[in-house]
């Protein structure tokens, strides 16, 4: 059967997981640091950063393009909520807010969501660019 997964699928699946665990991890040192999120914050965070990126993924088998549109718009929208929400409001959420002990690893894994969220944005994007140059 994974003679038959396109490897492109693979790098972006990869993509997906890396960014759903460091999600995990980056959630432990908010709770840990005790950086709040707003209801609101809290809702985006569960249904578009955790669930969105997911769901798409296991989109892609019945429905390609709607799964990686999915993939493409979540990741690009996680993206920005927290490059702004980490690097650039001034609240309890940036990077240099957070109790020094929690810093290091709530900074980190807030480069390594923008990383993974990056990457996962370009590779859906670039995937429904192929399957809509082929069909």
């Amino acid at each position: 059967m994974t003679q038959n997964i396109p490897s492109a699928w693979r790098w972006l699946a990869a993509a997906v997981a890396a960014h759903l665990a460091v999600s995990i991890v980056h959630g432990t040192a908010h709770t840990e640091a005790h950086v709040e999120q707003s209801a609101p914050a809290l809702a985006f965070v569960f249904v578009v950063i955790l669930a969105g990126p997911v769901v798409g993924l296991l989109l892609t088998w019945p429905a390609p393009r709607l799964g990686l549109w999915l993939i493409a718009a979540t990741m690009a929208g996680s993206l920005l909520f927290g490059v702004v929400n980490h690097f650039v409001f001034d609240s309890p959420d940036h990077v240099g807010h957070v109790a020094s002990e929690w810093r290091a690893l709530f900074g980190w894994t807030a480069v390594l969501l923008a990383v993974t969220e990056a990457l996962a944005t370009a590779l859906a994007i670039r995937e429904v660019r192929l399957t809509t140059k082929v069909a």
